[in-house]
């Protein structure tokens, strides 16, 4: 399949005329990527995976278009734009799914920790085609199958260095490739992937850098 990445969290994949697209939110060019998607993956309800506005007016505009989502943001949708309810799914933890053609199984079910006085908010991550692995604000890990491709979430308030390379050292994916990275400038970028890159290549993980735009297939 073609993976594209887009500013921040938000990745979009196409396979056989089919368009899949995880966590459009208010930092990515949620138009673009967007476009001609049949079916939308939302990992958790921050403002950074999920543009509200945007994805709410997708479903109204396009009745073909299904999206799936943690019971909280699917309701938020249902609320919004309630001509597309049937087409707002409820996802947890150990679903699976088919979504656009793609086989989706959900692992995590919790947003990772900022701080003890923030409320963790419900976060489930997606592994699709037993292949590409978005784990949205979490490092959960999936169990029982070998991911091919991981999205790292290479910097977030939740996270830090040595936990992103431990979360790759514990996926041991093939190959890996940045989400999560608005807030980096080149300097912290280049630093945190430099890491990432060097231990992860010792437990088998090709690290590779992808700027907005850019598409690999996998």
């Amino acid at each position: 399949m073609k993976l594209t990445k887009f500013t921040h969290a938000c990745i979009r994949l196409e396979k056989d005329g089919r368009v899949l697209v995880l966590d459009p939110g208010t930092f990515s060019e949620t138009g673009r990527a967007l476009a001609g998607a049949a079916a939308v993956l939302i990992t958790h309800e921050h403002a950074d995976h999920i543009d509200v506005d945007a994805v709410s007016g997708a479903l109204l505009a396009d009745q073909e278009l299904e999206l799936h989502a943690p019971a909280g943001v699917a309701a938020q949708l249902r609320e919004k734009g309630p001509a597309a309810a049937e087409r707002i799914h409820t996802v947890a933890a150990g679903d699976t799914f088919d979504a656009a053609g793609f086989a989706i199984r959900s692992f995590g079910g919790q947003h990772a920790l900022i701080h003890p006085q923030i409320p963790v908010v419900a976060n489930v991550g997606y592994l699709v085609d037993a292949n590409v692995y978005h784990p949205g604000d979490s490092f959960a890990i999936p169990d029982g199958i070998d991911v091919q491709t991981l999205l790292v979430p290479i910097h977030a308030p939740w996270n830090k260095v040595g936990e992103v390379v431990d979360f790759v050292i514990g996926v041991r994916a093939p190959r890996a490739f940045p989400i999560h990275d608005a807030l980096l400038n080149d300097m912290g970028r280049g630093l945190i992937e430099a890491h990432v890159t060097r231990i992860g290549a010792r437990y088998g993980t090709e690290y590779r850098h992808l700027a907005s735009g850019d598409s690999v297939e996998v």
